[in-house]
């Protein structure tokens, strides 16, 4: 049986998907076997590595190893599917392209496009005789608004080629979300390479990001803030009443939970409320008569509070 998958990428079991990837990375471009010629070690190695990522690299697969529901191998528990989950193919490996992550990306960082010398990802054997190679990939980045993040959208990407794609933005979609789009990047004798868009959330007029939550401010009146009142906000998903508690001061937070942005698992963060204590923009001669007299009978001074 396989080692634990997530002690063979040295993560953490909460480990963000973004996190699983860059160790997936770093480790398959280090014991590659284009990178280590005639290295049985390193070559073993980078197996069980993709093993590994093979699992907690997909987020289906990931979520049946956490609940015990497959092992280590990809096995359902107390059932066998062979015993090596990476397979057998020419040059000893499979075709391998994970979620996420395209290891003849990866071949190209190394050897400076060449698609991994000898021993390539997705097209076998290269050289004389060898399998037609699969297309590159083609990358861009997507701009998109928080409310497209959160509730989904379609929208059209250009390239430099004169193409354009209709991308389908998912629900609760995230910073750096990388959407493949399969079969739409260079053509290649064994079928097009796919369409890589990471998608980026541009700045908000009214909400600014803290991680998985979203901070704004809320005007407050006088009145409001010293006998406590409802007062409507705008939030991602349309408008909500907040309850100002009596004697609220510019600050204070107040909590909407599950109105942030979600994290890559899904799972939304909260709307941070910040209380901003505003006066009229016009002066007030009966609020000014009322301060007059307060100060006088009730010296207050803020900087005096601890």
């Amino acid at each position: 049986m396989a080692q634990d998958p997530y002690k063979e990428l040295g993560v953490a079991r909460g480990a963000s998907a973004d996190e699983i990837r860059k160790a997936f990375r770093k480790l398959a471009k280090k014991l590659h076997p284009d990178a280590n010629p005639g290295d049985k070690a390193a070559e073993e190695r980078f197996k069980q590595v993709s093993a590994a990522f093979d699992i907690i690299g997909d987020e289906e697969k990931r979520r049946k190893f956490d609940a015990g529901e497959i092992d280590a191998d990809g096995r359902e528990t107390a059932r066998a599917y062979g015993p090596n989950p990476f397979g057998e193919g020419a040059g000893g490996f499979r075709s391998a392209n994970f979620e996420g992550v395209d290891l003849n990306d990866i071949l190209g960082e190394m050897f400076g496009g060449r698609g991994g010398g000898q021993r390539g990802f997705g097209g076998g054997f290269q050289g004389g005789g060898g399998f037609p190679s699969r297309g590159s990939d083609v990358r861009a980045t997507l701009e998109i608004d928080l409310e497209e993040a959160i509730a989904g959208a379609k929208r059209r990407i250009s390239f430099s080629d004169g193409r354009t794609l209709d991308v389908s933005i998912p629900k609760g979609a995230h910073e750096g979300q990388v959407l493949r789009l399969r079969g739409q990047g260079s053509p290649g004798r064994a079928g097009a390479g796919d369409a890589l868009i990471e998608l980026t959330i541009r700045p908000h007029p009214i909400y600014h990001r803290e991680g998985e939550n979203l901070v704004m401010d809320v005007p407050v009146s006088v009145p409001d803030a010293v006998l406590g009142g409802k007062v409507t906000v705008e939030t991602p998903d349309g408008a909500v009443t907040l309850t100002v508690p009596k004697g609220s001061n510019s600050g204070r937070t107040l909590r909407l939970r599950g109105r942030g942005l979600s994290d890559s698992r899904g799972r939304r963060g909260d709307l941070m409320a910040r209380l901003v204590v505003t006066l009229p923009e016009t002066t007030d001669p009966e609020l000014e008569r009322f301060a007059e007299s307060w100060r006088e009978d009730r010296p207050y001074s803020p900087r005096s509070r601890r």
